[in-house]
């Protein structure tokens, strides 16, 4: 990991330009406004299309407990999935929800595709001097998202979405989560390997946050594992997101508390 300062001290390569560029992604679409009525398990939402009044199903990639902005009524947009061979039981995705500060995804690939972009465009200075060697990659019963490199160096990085907010501050998890727990446990062994580095990203997809924390309150196990982390040499760190109807934007870095 390096900072601008440093970059700059050893002569910072033709790429470093990108440094700091927008990074964004379309979201998927046609989308259709509906207004959310109740979630009747973890992965699945009933909602009200606005043009028609039909309810609909629509399948929810997030497993997170949401609670805070999945409120009845609330808008929310789906997008209806293709017909045909292999289509799922569901023919809505639910993609976006409106909080009370801007606009959510509530698909959890999208931050990820963000940063991958982010990544391939050596946008992100924290990462500068990384370049991306594999997505997806196996470690121990887990998968993380990224594998980076930098000569002989690796860096293994995993992407978290961040959708809670209470008192200026992002909260992560909104649920407990032992996989999550898992994730940073693995990551902490991983960094104490020579030749090795390990990173965790939040992606915050809300407007007024000025910092992340580990919401110790809902899940100690993660915090505990977090706080673990940070001290074994894991690199923190969190960017905010910026969602419209139209795309996802990748923000400003902000403090992990």
């Amino acid at each position: 990991m390096t900072s601008a300062g440093d970059a700059a001290a050893r002569g910072a390569p033709a790429h470093a330009a990108l440094v700091g560029a927008t990074i964004r992604i379309p979201i998927p679409g046609p989308l259709a406004e509906a207004s959310f009525l109740q979630r009747p398990n973890r992965f699945l939402l009933l909602c009200r299309l606005r043009h028609t009044g039909e309810v609909v199903a629509a399948h929810l990639a997030d497993p997170g407990r949401l609670k805070e902005i999945l409120l009845p009524g609330v808008r929310i947009w789906l997008r209806r999935e293709p017909a045909g061979r292999g289509a799922r039981s569901t023919a809505w995705s639910a993609l976006l929800v409106e909080a009370a500060d801007g606009l959510v995804s509530l698909h959890t690939t999208l931050p990820n595709r963000l940063v991958r972009v982010a990544i391939e465009a050596r946008a992100l200075q924290e990462l500068d001097g990384w370049e991306l060697e594999r997505a997806e990659v196996p470690l121990g019963r887990s998968r993380i998202d990224f594998l980076l490199r930098r000569g002989d160096e690796r860096l293994a990085l995993e992407v978290k979405s961040v959708s809670l907010v209470e008192g200026g501050l992002a909260l992560f998890p909104d649920a407990v989560t032992a996989r999550g727990a898992r994730h940073v446990r693995e990551l902490t062994l991983l960094a104490g390997r020579p030749g090795w580095a390990a990173g965790i990203l939040f992606v915050v997809q809300r407007a007024n946050p000025q910092g992340v924390r580990a919401a110790a309150s809902i899940d100690p196990t993660f915090a505990a594992a977090l706080t673990a982390a940070r001290a074994a040499g894991v690199h923190i760190l969190a960017r905010r997101c910026r969602v419209s109807l139209e795309a996802l934007e990748l923000g400003e870095a902000i403090p992990c508390e």
